[in-house]
């Protein structure tokens, strides 16, 4: 078992985010396995859940003349619109049905916030708006993370480097993590990730 101040971060391994979802992430699913035996190893384990409303604003259906993938302005900075994904209480936006739930402590949704996306499993897209991770973590006495999941080049990307700035040691395991990449998104995921001294590993 790892040391009871390191907790494992999964995020995001939902079924809209496999092959056959709305917003398939290639070979999302091939990592569900690793997952599942990586929670052994934690005494704290933490899933997080996209959660958004119909009509969620990050939804290219919810602007007139624009497509998915395009990139619009927001209130808080540029946002990628996305195809209809993760809607409340639907078959695509539940756990994947072979993640291993049973192994965690805390199932946190976010982005049901209709106005504002939320990549980061700390903040919403503002990058100010908190998500009430941090406070569980604290008062759990976590320091150290190590996350996974769902995708490498946004939300992982996001919560890493959000958790690195608020003083966490932070890892990514790359093997168990897949990515959209789109546009080079990737690789400037990478950077960001390392430039706020997350571990890739």
């Amino acid at each position: 078992m790892r040391d009871s101040r390191e907790a494992l971060i999964v995020i995001d391994v939902q079924s809209d985010f496999c092959p056959g979802g709305a917003l398939a992430v290639p070979k999302g699913d091939q990592i569900v396995f690793g997952i599942n035996t990586l929670m052994k190893e934690f005494g704290t384990v933490i899933l997080t859940q996209d959660w958004h409303p119909a009509d969620h604003a990050s939804f290219a259906s919810q602007h007139q003349g624009q497509v998915p993938y395009a990139v619009v302005e927001f209130p808080y900075g540029p946002q990628v619109l996305w195809p209809d994904h993760c809607v409340q209480g639907t078959r695509g936006a539940a756990l994947h049905p072979d993640l291993n739930t049973n192994h965690a402590d805390l199932i946190l949704r976010k982005g049901f916030r209709r106005g504002i996306d939320s990549y980061s499993a700390v903040f919403e897209n503002d990058r100010r708006t908190p998500t009430g991770l941090e406070g569980y973590l604290r008062t759990r006495g976590i320091e150290a993370l190590t996350i996974v999941g769902l995708a490498t080049d946004f939300c992982v990307n996001f919560s890493a480097v959000d958790a690195a700035k608020l003083g966490f040691a932070v890892e990514v395991v790359g093997t168990l993590t897949r990515a959209i990449d789109l546009n080079g998104s990737l690789a400037s995921a990478r950077q960001e990730m390392q430039a706020a001294g997350v571990r890739l590993v």
